[in-house]
C-alpha cells in the first residue's frame, strides 16, 4: 500500500510557524487517518466512487482539517 498524508497546498508553509507540539499532535493524528481509510479502501487506486466526505480534527492547541482522496490513496 501507498497510502500516506501530505499538507495542501500553502499549509506547509504555515505550519513552519506552528509549535512543534501542536505538529506533533497533527501528524500523529493525520497517521491515525491514514491507516484508517487504508483499512477502509483497501483497493484505493482501483476505486470508482466518490471521495468520502473529509473532516475536522481536534487537536491540544487547535485543529485540522482533512480529505481523503482514495484513487491517490491520499489524506
Amino acid at each position: 500500500m501507498s497510502w500516506t498524508w501530505e499538507y495542501a497546498f500553502g499549509a506547509e508553509e504555515s505550519a513552519r510557524t506552528a509549535p512543534s507540539a501542536f505538529l506533533a499532535e497533527v501528524e500523529r493524528k493525520a497517521a491515525e487517518v491514514v491507516r484508517a481509510a487504508e483499512a477502509l479502501y483497501i483497493h484505493g487506486r482501483s476505486h470508482d466512487g466518490n471521495d468520502p466526505k473529509g473532516g475536522d480534527v481536534a487537536v491540544p492547541g487547535g485543529m485540522f482539517t482533512y480529505q481523503i482522496v482514495v484513487r491517490s490513496e491520499r489524506v
